[in-house]
């Protein structure tokens, strides 16, 4: 595991732990990715509920409050596959 997928796990663990049911992958473009369920963060990549791919200067931005999700996918810079009601989720759990 890398130190930025490391990072997000560490800022996500706290934050996804209890507040999502079934599973959500981010993948951090060239980085790897993060699994996201009622246990926590972890990094992992198999299949979710739903996955949200963007690079990482759009996930650390949506993370500080820098970037609205919804603005972000309606404009590319993030991708949505899966369950949108899931997404819509784990973007609350993003902004937190």
């Amino acid at each position: 595991m890398n130190d930025i997928i490391s990072e997000y796990v560490a800022q996500l663990m706290p934050r996804a732990a209890g507040a999502i049911r079934g599973t959500a992958k981010l993948v951090i473009t060239g980085e790897g990715a993060v699994m996201l369920d009622e246990t926590g963060a972890r990094a992992g990549d198999e299949d979710a509920d739903v996955t949200l791919s963007a690079s990482d200067a759009v996930f650390r931005a949506i993370l500080s409050g820098d970037q609205n999700p919804v603005m972000a996918f309606m404009s590319g810079k993030l991708k949505v596959d899966g369950n949108t009601q899931r997404a819509l989720k784990v973007s609350a759990i993003l902004t937190a």
